[in-house]
């Protein structure tokens, strides 16, 4: 069974620089969308996306970015 994740990861500040919060799944890409654009307004920043595979094989494709918001680390970028 294939399946697509939504995922919002926010970013605060920290003294060594960004670092990551919990994620938030979200059911679908505007919904992920939305929550990313509200957290942005009090995080330093938000990367929002998905990632599709097959969790009974344990096999899944990259993520993909659906929109960035502030801050992110450049490794995203």
């Amino acid at each position: 069974m294939r399946l697509t994740y939504y995922v919002v990861l926010p970013f605060v500040e920290a003294p060594r620089g960004l670092l990551a919060e919990e994620g938030i799944e979200a059911r679908g890409s505007d919904e992920a969308v939305r929550i990313g654009r509200r957290l942005a307004e009090t995080k330093a920043g938000v990367i929002v996306f998905s990632r599709s595979g097959n969790p009974d094989l344990g096999e899944y494709e990259d993520a993909k970015i659906l929109a960035k918001f502030g801050q992110v680390p450049s490794v995203v970028e």
